[in-house]
């Protein structure tokens, strides 16, 4: 294996962790901003009401998004055992 081949396979292999985190953390970043509008414009600022809202909707998207994650995951996997004999 290259130099150029093992910067291939790790720069992939960051892409899919970017791709698979981007829908949790777009998710966790609107939810934030909203909560924080509605906490400015309520005057509560109640730490439980920007992490409860928070923490319920990530784990939501991210057990929506699971099935398409793994099967990334494998799709990446399989790719990546099947070019094992053209790499040595």
């Amino acid at each position: 294996m290259t130099a150029d081949q093992a910067i291939e396979l790790a720069r992939h292999a960051l892409l899919i962790a970017l791709i698979l985190a981007a829908p949790v953390l777009v998710v966790a970043l609107v939810i934030g901003l909203v909560t924080s509008a509605l906490q400015t414009a309520t005057q509560m600022h109640d730490q439980t009401l920007s992490f409860v809202p928070r923490l319920v909707i990530v784990m939501l998207i991210a057990l929506l998004t699971l099935p398409w994650g793994l099967e990334m995951l494998v799709d990446y996997s399989s790719e990546l055992f099947r070019s094992i004999p053209s790499n040595l």
